[in-house]
């Protein structure tokens, strides 16, 4: 059950191409979003849709792998844990952020084209 604790686990669309930095103590770093869509009806029966972002980091290895085959707008499933930081910009003011650090990720939907698989 311990394995349970702090897990994430979200299927989405990439917002845009991830980001890899090399920091000066040699780990690399990926940043990049994606997209979760839900729908309920209101009050009124009406269907609401409703997205929310998420802020993904990724770390080393995986950093290099989700650099390389992640684009904007492929979906992906990920497995992380959840991460509240805060840091002070550049005028002094304290920024808090949210972050899943990705543990896995699974990329989903392909296409058939010409009898062979092709990420879309």
């Amino acid at each position: 059950m311990s394995n349970l604790r702090n897990r994430v686990l979200l299927i989405g669309n990439l917002g845009q191409d991830p980001e890899i930095k090399n920091l000066e103590n040699g780990k690399k770093v990926v940043h990049f979003t994606i997209a979760t869509n839900d729908s309920f009806k209101s009050s009124d029966g009406q269907k609401v849709e409703e997205t929310t972002w998420h802020n993904i980091v990724a770390w080393n290895g995986l950093a290099e792998t989700a650099a390389k085959y992640l684009k904007k707008g492929k979906e992906v499933a990920i497995d992380g844990r959840l991460v509240y930081r805060s840091y002070e910009d550049k005028k002094g003011v304290t920024k808090n952020i949210t972050e899943i650090v990705m543990n896995e990720m699974l990329l989903l939907r392909s296409s058939q084209k010409n009898g062979e698989a092709k990420e879309e």
